[in-house]
């Protein structure tokens, strides 16, 4: 019945105009809209459960609705706030695994896909220099492959195995040849070549630390394979990072997630972790072909795989179809990328420059710190900053936090810093002054009154706090002002499980109280005989004050939660 229910708010959110806002350009709904308002149950009966799993689809449906609202307005940081929250709100959902639940699953990576597709449209009109937050892992976007064995192929495949020496273990066999067949191919060549431009960010690093861990340089493709080496990839199952860490495994291996930070963003530990991970496994299993499928799928499902067949080979394991198809296919991929990238020319793969590997220095903050303030007193943009410091999840970076600026910028970062206080580094910003700028129109960018900024800068000259007319505090181009700016902490979200407990703990509380109230009715004349006793009482007993009465409740209930918190 509720499956009814669904398809007819959807069908009436859209006859309604309400799905994208009605001063939205677009009226017709995303894919992605479409299946998250599939997922939300509707609430039509009274007194029912909260489902978690609907309430992540309905936060995840109104940010992704907020989101094209701004887009359309031209607010494209706002816009990314929204999509990004819509993204959080499904993955970071507890009651959703996205393993067994196919219709998140799919929700998930068309979300992804149409925000990638948005802002790939409309944000790079406004800003082409910042990429978006959450991109999709290219592992998703590889297709099922039944190409036919191309002779030619296989013998330019075959003739670069066999000049190379190694202790990684190229296999050539006809799911390989598919895959090299697919990457050689008009579309699949892009995401060769796009991950290859890419690789030029991260390759020295990457290759100094397989080296420094022990491991085959040719693990640099799994990688390729995990991300396309974006720092921001995100998969269906909610991996994230260079290497595709999930939460718990990226833990294990000493990758932190905080309210400000995710260090399986962070490409260089990241990689320290995936190596160290990829040891252990091969450790394990004493083969790359099943290390690298153990990455993949787990070292459980691996091994039980192992336990069911016999065989320790991953070859087999993949014609008995005893591990995950994903699984299949995915140590095939890294096999092709791999032989594709000896020679890609023998394969007509033209390839592009690649990009420069990423030069920095680092400082670490004494306070919590907004990276506008960061980007402000360095001349740069925010996206430069965010591009160095992929593991800082808003705008803030917390205490302690070792942040990447540009080569040789430590020394103007920190002349700027000593000027702001500490506990001001949350909110205040820095102007560099352009010709033709004057105090109170600075002031107005900020939304903050001229007399502030001067009094922030201790300039001289008074400024009149009615008109904020500038009297003898003049700014000259190129100096620059701290600008006394206000940031509000968004409130910490209570998650869904916690809500529900609530909710029915409130509920239930109702409840008790009805059948009590039921149960104990006093008859009227027993009513009217405790009224009259009160009565008395009261004007025997001295009054207390409102504000008195107030807090002993206050008191009794704090007790009461605090009582119940620790029988928990």
């Amino acid at each position: 019945m509720w499956r009814v229910l669904t398809m007819v708010a959807i069908l009436s959110v859209i006859a309604s105009g309400q799905w994208i806002g009605a001063d939205s350009a677009s009226t017709e709904p995303l894919p992605s809209e479409l299946l998250l308002a599939q997922n939300i149950r509707p609430d039509t009966l009274p007194n029912r459960p909260v489902d978690a799993r609907s309430e992540a689809f309905r936060r995840s449906a109104e940010h992704m609705r907020a989101g094209r609202q701004a887009l359309e307005s031209g607010r494209f940081l706002d816009a990314r706030v929204e999509f990004d929250a819509a993204v959080e709100d499904l993955i970071g959902e507890s009651s959703i695994n996205f393993s067994t639940d196919t219709a998140a699953r799919e929700s998930l990576e068309r979300l992804i896909q149409d925000i990638h597709r948005l802002e790939s449209s409309r944000m790079d009109l406004a800003d082409a220099s910042e990429a978006p937050v959450y991109q999709q892992s290219p592992l998703d976007q590889i297709p099922e492959l039944t190409f036919p064995i191309d002779p030619k192929l296989q013998a330019t495949a075959l003739e670069q195995i066999l000049s190379r020496s190694g202790e990684f273990p190229l296999e050539l066999n006809d799911t390989v040849l598919s895959y090299i067949r697919y990457f050689t191919s008009e579309r699949g060549s892009r995401t060769f070549v796009a991950g290859y431009r890419r690789s030029g960010r991260y390759r020295d690093m990457i290759l100094r630390i397989l080296d420094e861990e022990g491991l085959p340089r040719e693990l640099l493709h799994l990688a390729q394979a995990e991300s396309g080496f974006l720092p921001r990839a995100v998969s269906w199952a909610a991996a994230g990072g260079l290497w595709q860490f999930i939460g718990s495994r990226g833990q294990e291996y000493g990758l932190l997630q905080t309210a400000l930070t995710d260090d399986r963003f962070d490409p260089e530990k990241a990689t320290r972790s995936a190596a160290r991970h990829l040891h252990d496994l091969y450790r394990q299993f004493g083969d790359w072909n099943l290390a690298m499928a153990a990455y993949n799928c787990g070292p459980g499902c691996v091994e039980r795989a192992i336990e069911r067949t016999g065989y320790a080979d991953f070859w087999e394991l993949r014609r008995l179809n005893v591990i995950p198809k994903e699984t299949t296919n995915y140590v095939p991929i890294v096999q092709a990328l791999a032989i594709i990238a000896l020679n890609p020319a023998a394969y007509g793969i033209e390839l592009p420059e690649m990009d420069p590997p990423l030069r920095f220095d680092t400082h670490t903050l004494e306070a919590k710190t907004n990276l506008n303030l960061v980007a402000d007193l360095l001349g740069i943009t925010k996206a430069e900053i965010r591009d160095l410091n992929p593991a800082i999840k808003s705008d803030l970076a917390p205490a302690g936090y070792t942040l990447r600026v540009p080569k040789q910028s430590v020394p103007e970062l920190l002349a700027g810093l000593n000027q702001v206080p500490s506990e001001k580094r949350v909110a205040w910003r820095a102007h560099r002054v352009s010709a033709g700028e004057t105090l109170p129109a600075i002031a107005q960018q900020y939304k903050v009154t001229p007399s502030r900024i001067a009094e922030a800068n201790e300039l001289a000259g008074e400024i009149s706090p009615r008109s904020g007319a500038q009297a003898s505090a003049p700014v000259s181009p190129g100096d620059v002002l701290l600008i006394p700016a206000t940031y509000s902490v968004p409130a910490a979200k209570e998650s869904s499980r916690q809500k529900q407990v609530t909710r029915k703990k409130s509920a239930r509380k109702r409840t008790t109280s009805k059948r009590r109230s039921s149960s104990t009715k006093p008859s009227v004349k027993a009513s009217h005989a405790k009224s009259a006793t009160r009565a008395k009482a009261a004007a025997k007993t001295p009054v207390r004050s409102t504000k008195r009465v107030a807090n002993s409740r206050k008191a009794k209930t704090s007790k009461s939660v605090s009582a119940s918190r620790s029988a928990r």
